[in-house]
């Protein structure tokens, strides 16, 4: 299996080793990166096996964030984990139908509109941080657990949908980054069957996992000692150009 891995190439390797430090980063700093690292890892690897490859990495991300960040807003995760199965489903109805240009651009288009959506908001109100915004109700959660469903079912691409919803909560932003890591945990977790009942875990991909962990582990460390060095305003702003770039490789790559 490791010749298969080696058979990628040195410059591939170097830059999935650069995808699983996002991986890391984004999981205990700025949510929304990790769609980059998704993005990545789908240029190198087959597309149905990168998804379970990069998916093993996610969770060692968010069970780190978990370790590390301890503040949770359980109303929030409440509201959301409900709605997220339908939106699974919608996700593997939805790939059945299209092919993937038409998938990646449908999941970038609407990320950019939650992008601009929020700019919008956040000019007309600057509420206090403390507070948990209007996007906190029944509805608006919901509409937030279909769509991380199914962002997360067709491209692992999740992280901006909720990164954008946590912004819109208003929530500081340890507690914000304590809420994503235990969602997305739930998530992932349960999408590891799923992927193994379909076969998507092969021996090349998981021996790519064991010798991509250092780089995560790496990304979780670098991403501890950023966040504490940036203000609340900082975090939301690069938050949210996290998730336009998110967006645009998405549409573009």
């Amino acid at each position: 299996m490791i010749d298969q891995v080696l058979a990628y190439g040195w410059p591939a390797l170097a830059l999935l080793a650069f995808a699983g430090v996002i991986v890391g980063f984004s999981k205990t700093s700025f949510g929304g990166m990790g769609a980059i690292a998704v993005a990545i890892f789908a240029l190198i690897v087959p597309a149905k096996e990168s998804t379970a490859t990069v998916l093993l990495l996610l969770i060692l991300g968010d069970l780190v964030a978990i370790s590390r960040y301890r503040r949770v807003s359980w109303r929030l995760l409440l509201r959301l984990v409900p709605t997220v199965l339908p939106g699974l489903l919608l996700g593997a109805w939805f790939m059945n139908r299209v092919d993937d240009l038409a998938m990646r651009r449908t999941i970038g288009g609407l990320l950019l509109a939650m992008v601009l959506l929020q700019l919008v908001q956040r000019l007309r109100r600057t509420p206090d941080v403390s507070e948990l915004g209007v996007q906190t109700n029944w509805a608006k959660a919901g509409a937030a657990g279909v769509a991380a469903g199914f962002t997360t079912m067709t491209a692992n691409a999740a992280g901006p949908v909720m990164a954008l919803y946590f912004l819109a909560a208003r929530i500081e932003k340890r507690r914000f980054i304590g809420t994503n890591a235990w969602f997305f945990a739930l998530i992932n977790l349960s999408k590891v069957p799923l992927a193994a009942s379909i076969g998507l875990f092969t021996p090349r991909g998981l021996t790519l996992d064991l010798a991509l962990i250092p780089f995560v582990l790496l990304g979780t460390v670098l991403g501890t000692f950023v966040i504490r060095r940036v203000s609340q305003r900082q975090f939301e702003i690069v938050t949210m150009l996290a998730s336009a770039l998110s967006a645009l490789v998405l549409l573009l790559r």
